[in-house]
């Protein structure tokens, strides 16, 4: 499965049963008219099959970067069908004040060329409730948002992921030289045993190491 991140929470899984994108971000004009720095290359992305957007900001909900009519989750909750097989969506909260603060949040769960992916979207509760975590038994990867400010930081982040036992951890959502806000990865990385820093923002799972115990951190280049 070649895995590629565009910056921010927006991802391409790409594999032989189909294309999956999360959270694609739009222009964020708004965003820069406030003073806040974004300058992610803009998406561009076709042949996708499913697109999943984990909640209603801007920052992840652009699916008009998208082309074509992909398969789409938006936001929602439950068991889904797909054109990649079942998809999963755990409600979650945005905030650690049970979504008072910033709303609704989707952690979707799916599997791919023999892989269970989980991605967190903005998962701000201070750790995982008993009932979310049946869901997320056997994840191979896991993509966590580890910026805080709006999300959990990364001890809380690393913390979480490492629980799951999964076989990869991959951050999201935190500051790079391509936006001027959120903490950086450095708090998240402390935490693993073994972390991965590539020099592009893709990565093919087949060519990645695997711990003898515990995960591995992999941190992709920002685009």
């Amino acid at each position: 499965m070649r895995v590629e991140w565009h910056g921010q929470s927006a991802f391409t899984l790409e594999g032989e049963e189909g294309t999956v994108f999360i959270d694609p971000f739009g222009e964020m004009t708004a965003a820069r008219e406030r003073g806040v720095e974004w300058s992610y290359p803009a998406i561009e992305a076709d042949g996708v099959d499913l697109l999943l957007v984990t909640h209603e900001h801007a920052d992840h909900n652009g699916v008009e970067a998208i082309a074509g009519e992909p398969h789409t989750v938006r936001s929602l909750a439950g068991t889904h069908g797909s054109p990649v097989g079942q998809i999963v969506g755990i409600s979650s909260e945005h905030d650690a004040t049970a979504g008072t603060e910033r709303g609704h949040n989707t952690i979707f769960v799916f599997e791919l060329d023999g892989l269970r992916v989980a991605h967190f979207g903005d998962f701000g509760q201070a750790e995982l409730r008993p009932e979310q975590r049946p869901a997320l038994e056997g994840v191979d990867l896991v993509i966590v948002p580890v910026g805080g400010s709006a999300t959990i930081g990364g001890t809380a982040a690393a913390e979480i992921a490492l629980s799951l036992e999964p076989s990869w951890v991959v951050p999201m959502h935190y500051r790079t030289p391509r936006i001027s806000f959120l903490e950086t990865e450095q708090e998240f990385a402390a935490a693993f045993a073994k972390v991965i820093r590539l020099e592009t923002p893709s990565f093919d799972t087949d060519e990645l190491e695997r711990a003898e115990t515990g995960a591995v951190a992999v941190i992709p280049a920002s685009p």
